[in-house]
């Protein structure tokens, strides 16, 4: 069988953190994030939307805007066959109000000054327009380039020169505690041999009962893991 390109491998990946499988981690906040951005789009023209997406090196929502989008942009420092600007979210290499929407899933924690990158996104909006941003509050240190975790008043003072900002909690705080148990698990577990038989019981299992049991503690958000934001200019 022959090995699948980089573009297939992308696009695989790209659907996995749309549509996560039980057996992934963090299945519990990738849903939760699918839904807060299917909600969010009722509040954008339904045609003729420049879009950029910042960190766009895999797209996961870019087939939910659908027939919105007139032009799409991916702007990352990684290249991918998705990727169509190699560039800086400090420094972005388009005009002043270029764009309707900027879409920014988890690139904050990476960025050493955010503060810049937020005054690039409301630079190349256009008046009117709207940013969809996701950061982390708990996780768990992937790679030394990481700088940041960020809570619900650190996300609005960063972003206060909006016209309007929601910070919307990916889930509650049992969502947060059985996410991070399953993310700290797999991380850890030994030896690596076995992880296909965590893959397959574990994961699932805190993944649902995170699920069923997450009603329980209502609209507390003092240990969501991870915040949605919409914010327009």
């Amino acid at each position: 069988m022959p090995l699948p390109s980089v573009l297939e491998q992308v696009q695989r990946e790209s659907r996995a953190r749309l549509y996560p499988s039980l057996r992934n981690p963090n299945w519990l906040i990738l849903r939760r994030r699918r839904q807060i951005f299917e909600a969010g789009l009722s509040r954008l023209p339904r045609h003729g939307l420049s879009v950029l997406d910042i960190g766009g090196r895999l797209q996961p929502y870019r087939s939910l805007l659908g027939a919105r989008t007139k032009s799409y942009v991916a702007v990352d420092l990684q290249m991918t066959p998705l990727v169509n600007v190699g560039g800086a979210a400090e420094a972005l290499p388009f005009r002043d109000e270029q764009f309707d929407f900027v879409m920014c899933t988890q690139v904050f924690e990476y960025l050493p000054d955010p503060g810049l990158a937020v005054a690039e996104i409301k630079r190349v909006l256009r008046k009117g327009g709207v940013l969809f941003l996701s950061a982390p509050s708990v996780f768990l240190r992937e790679n030394d380039k990481e700088c940041w975790r960020f809570l619900p008043e650190g996300l609005r003072h960063l972003l206060r020169e909006f016209e309007t900002v929601e910070v919307t909690p990916e889930g509650n705080s049992l969502t947060g505690f059985f996410r991070t148990c399953n993310v700290f698990l797999a991380s850890f577990f030994r030896p690596r041999i076995l992880a296909p038989l965590w893959e397959w019981t574990l994961v699932p299992f805190l993944n649902l009962a995170g699920y069923l049991v997450e009603r329980i503690a209502g609209d507390n958000d003092q240990f969501t893991v991870n915040y949605s934001v919409g914010a327009r200019k």
